[in-house]
């Protein structure tokens, strides 16, 4: 039963036996799948149409606070229903859940039935089409990165995460001995995922105790977040059947590196040849020049999309592979953003700044918002960066704070032309709250630190 689901394979699924229940999934701003278990029967006949949700679902933070400020929903607005419109072209098996299959929704207003801007599926497809009606397909990889733990996520609450003891004992990056004694759980990752209908290409250890990477092929963009979503979150059920916990934390402890997620990117015309490969410097295109040149200028702007929470800005740090400068260069890995696969057909431009915590949607939409404007306005590219970016003078900074990325995303002209007003006024209040949230958090540092000599 590998691959996606047409709905006349569903309807002779659930006639068979072999399903009896169907998810119905939304994307919150958090990147998490939320929504229903439908029985495979009433999905198939009516269910399939449209159901319905609480319209906080895009307004609440990791916790399901009901957070008010928001323009969209709130108390006074009585919090009312968004319509979830079931996208069947998403439909798959779950074949780490015993008869169950899954799909997609867009979300759409209960009122004016228009999709809902802020929707990060809908930001996304309004990226996409931008550049399809400029002639481009937007093709995009994402490279999951997560910790494992030697517990489950119960245990662990229960202690509250004390100890937190990763699955190996030691940098395990490349690692065959290592990564073999974790195959109970990353080979059903991989396989369950595969006959998913996610092409995974492989996984490997990475660059730290218990850090795994998980590697899906290059898609169309709009699969592309669809498969890293499912991904994440297929990533954290196995673990979790396994007896593990599988962490997504941008930096979960000081003293081990961060994990990220880093967006490959490229435009392809409308022949199928890579628009992104020309006759220029390591065998660019100018379109790919003016594209990561829009990228570069306008990362202050959306940082706050690749690095959401304070956590996030933990990660930041100099010679952890993140990235602290906003700077291109030539398969360099201390680089924000990298060329890969120069003077070859698969030639992109790979963003390094994003953190494992990011949500795929929001994370490509932006990019392709900041590429498209660079085409647009004809941006020169400066020469790449060379060396050890981390020690690079007169190269521009990213962001250090939430407070810093969330000021650039309110004041950028560029963001508002692009998503308008509201969206980013509302992923601005989504920002304000975490810093609120934190603001008034009593850290372990502090107490350590002055409970005794302050």
């Amino acid at each position: 039963m590998a691959g996606t689901f047409t709905f006349d394979a569903l309807k002779q699924a659930v006639s068979s036996g072999q399903i009896d229940t169907v998810l119905t999934c939304i994307v919150d701003m958090q990147g998490r799948l939320m929504g229903k278990r439908f029985h495979a029967q009433h999905f198939i006949d009516s269910g399939y149409k449209e159901t319905h949700g609480c319209n906080y679902l895009l307004a609440t933070d990791l916790e399901m606070a009901t957070v008010q400020g928001y323009a969209a929903t709130s108390w006074a607005g009585g919090y009312g229903d968004y319509v979830m419109k079931p996208d069947l072209e998403t439909l798959r098996p779950v074949p780490w859940l015993e008869g169950t299959a899954m799909v997609l929704c867009d979300l759409y207003d209960h009122h004016t039935h228009e999709l809902v801007p802020h929707a990060p599926r809908t930001m996304l497809k309004k990226q996409v089409q931008k550049l399809w009606d400029m002639g481009f397909t937007v093709m995009a990889a994402t490279e999951l990165e997560f910790f494992l733990f030697e517990k489950g996520y119960e245990e662990l609450r229960k202690s509250g995460y004390r100890p937190l003891d990763p699955i190996s004992g030691y940098n395990e990056d490349y690692n065959i001995l290592q990564t073999t004694r974790e195959e109970h759980v990353m080979r059903p990752i991989r396989n369950h995922l595969y006959n998913a209908g996610i092409p995974i290409e492989n996984s490997k250890g990475e660059a730290e105790t218990g850090q795994e990477e998980l590697n899906i092929r290059y898609a169309e963009a709009l699969l592309c977040a669809d498969y890293h979503t499912i991904a994440k979150n297929a990533v954290k059920e196995i673990a979790h059947i396994k007896g593990h916990a599988a962490s997504f934390m941008a930096k979960w402890r000081a003293d081990k590196v961060g994990s990220a997620t880093h967006v490959h990117q490229s435009l392809w015309d409308q022949d199928g040849q890579n628009a992104f490969c020309g006759d220029g410097p390591h065998g660019m295109s100018e379109l790919m020049e003016h594209y990561v040149a829009g990228l570069m200028k306008y990362a202050p702007d959306y940082t706050y999309f690749l690095a959401p929470y304070i956590n996030s800005y933990k990660r930041f740090q100099k010679g952890t592979f993140a990235p602290t400068k906003i700077a291109w260069s030539v398969d360099n890995r201390t680089a924000g953003f990298r060329l890969c696969g120069e003077g070859s057909k698969g030639l992109r431009i790979e963003c390094r700044v994003g953190g494992a915590d990011l949500n795929p949607y929001l994370a490509i939409a932006v990019q392709l918002a900041a590429g498209a404007r660079g085409i647009e306005e004809k941006l020169k590219l400066q020469p790449a960066t060379d060396g050890d970016i981390y020690d690079a003078e007169g190269v521009g900074e990213v962001p250090t704070t939430l407070r810093d990325a969330r000021e650039t995303l309110l004041a950028s002209s560029f963001l508002r032309e692009a998503f308008g007003d509201a969206v980013i006024d509302h992923y601005g209040r989504a920002a304000e709250w975490e810093i609120e949230e934190f603001d008034r958090a009593v850290t372990d540092y502090e107490i350590a630190r002055g409970f005794e000599r302050a």
